[in-house]
């Protein structure tokens, strides 16, 4: 079975056990599911990606590229903030087609939060980074008004902005909450899912270190506690990448993120709300960066990767590979669509062939 087809059969079979999809003897005629390409008519790279539905999603990526669609990709929408061709976008939090908000990484004043009300038609700057020390990565919103977004430790400890608007404003939350980083610990801006959320809950992903870390938040932000996470460290190029909760039901992906690097453990699993994490049983073959829950399933999700997309179905004991294209990061909408994204333009939907 090639690849493609193992991911249509595997994500098919993660369906059908949970009651999503009707078996073919009970149903009209269907068509598996699978990853179907789109034409974004771009050489971007998108880190940065938003499912709204199965209809709508968001890609932000370099160039200060910024793209929408809104009829399943069939088509998209170039609605890049102008004068933006220099910033590097590496997430974007939609709420619907027509808000969004998007983040660029870098030194200094390249860390920036632009927002849209207007389906991307016009775009307001909300946040401008003026201290040198700070490079931001990733944001999370737990609604449509509060959200967090990261930075990499200033002064020993990472440093966390928030917003109460819905990102119309954003404000430093103070670090005495936040536990001391080790020394060379980053997080990576690969896939946007370097923080996540879930209820009141945030988790930040880390990297670079001796450890690879989780910290977890269970008031928006204010407090942190850590915990040690079995995924390859001790290089400025190992850590976790990216993380999905769901409820306390934790998953993390990472490894080494330079080609041909060996991976072994590169996934984690957590049944506590991040306190502590297992290694799991059959892990993906190489560095994962990005990694979603599928919805209405009770334990499958995707991890995805420049060297392929792989599938759990009880929870992330254990990973198969299903599809060997390249993704950076993966997210799913509450009405199953599944989108992903990553070099040379690539986004692709998980539909029905």
């Amino acid at each position: 079975m090639g690849m493609r087809s193992a991911l249509a059969a595997g994500v098919c079979a993660a369906l059908l056990a949970t009651g999503l999809a009707a078996p073919a003897a009970s149903a009209a005629p269907h068509r598996d599911p699978g990853w179907r390409l789109t034409d974004t008519g771009t050489d971007a790279r998108f880190r940065g990606l938003a499912a709204v539905s199965r209809d709508t999603a968001w890609v932000a990526g370099t160039k200060g590229t910024v793209l929408r669609t809104r009829d399943g990709g069939r088509t998209w929408r170039n609605v890049s903030p102008p004068g933006a061709e220099g910033l590097e976008f590496r997430d974007v939090e939609a709420f619907d087609a027509r808000r969004a908000v998007v983040l660029a990484i870098g030194e200094g004043e390249a860390s920036r939060v632009l927002r849209t009300e207007d389906g991307g038609a016009t775009w307001t700057e909300t946040f401008r980074n003026t201290d040198p020390r700070a490079f931001y990565d990733c944001m999370t919103f737990f609604d449509t008004r509060s959200g967090l977004a990261l930075s990499d430790p200033v002064d020993g400890r990472y440093r966390v902005l928030a917003t109460g608007d819905g990102g119309r404003s954003w404000r430093v939350l103070p670090s005495d909450g936040m536990p001391a980083a080790q020394p060379g610990e980053a997080a990576f801006a690969a896939s946007g899912q370097c923080l996540t959320s879930s209820g009141r809950h945030a988790w930040i992903a880390t990297g670079g270190a001796a450890t690879a870390r989780v910290l977890h938040s269970a008031d928006r932000g204010r407090t942190w506690s850590v915990a040690d996470a079995p995924i390859p460290a001790g290089d400025p190029a190992r850590g976790v990448f990216a993380l999905a909760f769901r409820g306390r039901h934790g998953l993390a992906v990472g490894g080494d993120y330079r080609t041909g690097q060996h991976s072994p453990s590169a996934a984690a699993v957590s049944r506590d709300g991040g306190t502590a994490w297992t290694p799991s049983r059959t892990p993906p073959p190489a560095y994962r960066s990005g990694v979603a829950w599928l919805p209405h399933t009770r334990a499958a999700a995707l991890a995805v990767g420049p060297t392929g997309t792989d599938l759990t179905t009880d929870g992330g004991r254990r990973w198969r590979t299903v599809d060997d294209g390249s993704y950076d990061t993966v997210d799913c909408a509450p009405d199953g669509g599944c989108w992903a994204s990553g070099e040379k333009g690539r986004v692709a939907r998980l539909s029905r062939r």
